[in-house]
């Protein structure tokens, strides 16, 4: 008997053994803070709690330089993650440091998952010049219109439902802005005028909508891309002569000026969704709110975008083993079918059988402004270009001195031209 027990209790144990072991363990970085944080470490919380055979030990990071440069550098060493998050926007400049690993088809067969389940304009970004990919999209995201419906009562831009209506042209949007400006908005339209960001997004826009691009075949603002940079320009300066923005606005500040009641517009990308949202369910907004996808002001329906994606880092040296890499695909998978919580953050699932779902067709203001994936224009496809990249920088230190009337938009553009012209030869 006691050799038996022996026996049942080895073999146990040797099972409790094999089964410790045959965790997978994936290791995660992200730069996912605020309530993007919140959400993302929920998301990996019960996927760990579905999934025993397979572990994410996740780790976040500052966004922007700080992340990126950790990556390239764990790459470089063979030091670093199974998986991280990845802007679109900073795909060409990482294959230009080759530290990305291309995801094949039969990745995506292993994740339950095929090119035609996202959008066409993110799997281009997230692709190289020969249609390989590089990272799977996660969501779309954007800058958006949102609106204060107290300043546009009684008005034409104002439906009967209390929807925005009637902005059709740019002409209209400075009509909406003088009426709110009449009508006691202190700051008509506000937006991120002191940071990189916010101006660069809004330039990126202007300059779209026009079908003008910032670099083609590695020349920056060729041709009548230059006059077109220049028109974009002047329409922000303008709104800075009218008093319509603000002055130096830090992001903050820019974000203040909105949910203070101070301005009757504001430009920001989708993710500060959930700050309004959250607000008006305190009872401390103050008004109602609305808001849509910017509209086509200019010639052609296009504004800035980019992606959230999940991205395979090389190991140095190493190869991924086909487990762990099963593994990796296993979580991309996931969370794209579980996208519709990273959809509550304001996103747009760039996943289609979630972004096509009756459940995000409930989702407002989300469902409200979902068409503008279809228009969505990315960053140039240039290693000076994406977030956090030298065009950021150019947006700060060259387009905010002309949009505050300190450059003419003629010497901001061609200052901007040369600089980053120089960085590309």
């Amino acid at each position: 008997m006691k050799l038996l027990k022996s026996i049942v209790l080895a073999t146990a144990t040797c099972a409790t053994a094999t089964s410790a072991m045959a965790q997978t363990d994936v290791v995660w970085w992200d730069f996912f803070v605020g309530g993007d944080g919140q959400r993302m470490k929920a998301l990996i919380s019960q996927f760990n709690d579905e999934h025993p055979d397979i572990n994410i030990d996740a780790t976040s990071s500052e966004w922007g330089v700080p992340f990126y440069t950790r990556v390239r550098t764990a790459a470089a060493v063979g030091q670093g993650p199974d998986m991280v998050s990845y802007h679109l926007s900073r795909v060409p400049l990482a294959l230009s440091e080759g530290i990305l690993l291309p995801i094949s088809e039969s990745d995506l067969e292993n994740a339950g998952l095929a090119r035609t389940d996202f959008y066409e304009r993110s799997i281009e970004a997230a692709s190289d010049d020969e249609g390989t990919l590089y990272a799977v999209p996660f969501d779309i995201h954007s800058i958006i219109l949102y609106y204060n419906k107290s300043y546009l009562e009684g008005s034409e831009y104002l439906d009967e439902e209390g929807n925005l209506v009637g902005i059709e042209s740019l002409d209209d949007l400075n009509a909406a802005l003088a009426l709110a400006q009449e009508n006691g908005s202190q700051t008509p339209l506000s937006y991120q005028t002191g940071g990189p960001g916010g101006i660069w997004r809004i330039f990126h826009t202007l300059l779209s909508q026009q079908g003008g691009t910032l670099i083609e075949d590695g020349e920056v603002l060729p041709g009548d891309n230059f006059d077109k940079a220049v028109r974009a320009i002047s329409i922000m300066q303008e709104w800075g002569d009218n008093d319509y923005q603000p002055e130096h606005a830090e992001y903050e500040a820019s974000v203040a000026l909105f949910t203070s009641g101070r301005s009757a517009f504001f430009i920001n990308g989708v993710w500060e969704v959930p700050t309004l949202v959250d607000m008006q369910e305190a009872g401390t907004l103050g008004f109602e709110w609305g808001a849509v996808k910017v509209p086509t002001l200019l010639e052609e329906d296009a504004i800035w975008a980019d992606s959230h994606a999940f991205a395979i880092p090389v190991q140095g040296d190493d190869e991924m083993s086909d487990e762990k890499r099963e593994a990796v695909m296993t979580v991309i998978g996931w969370m794209q079918n579980h996208s519709i919580d990273w959809a509550a953050a304001g996103h747009i699932p760039a996943y289609l059988p979630t972004a096509e779902s009756e459940e995000f067709a409930q989702m407002e203001p989300n469902a409200t402004y979902a068409s503008l994936a279809d228009n969505a224009v990315y960053d140039a496809r240039s290693t000076i270009a994406g977030v956090a990249s030298p065009v950021y920088d150019a947006a700060l230190n060259v387009i905010a001195p002309a949009i505050h009337g300190f450059l003419e938009p003629e010497q901001a553009a061609e200052q901007m031209r040369q600089e980053l012209q120089a960085l590309i030869n």
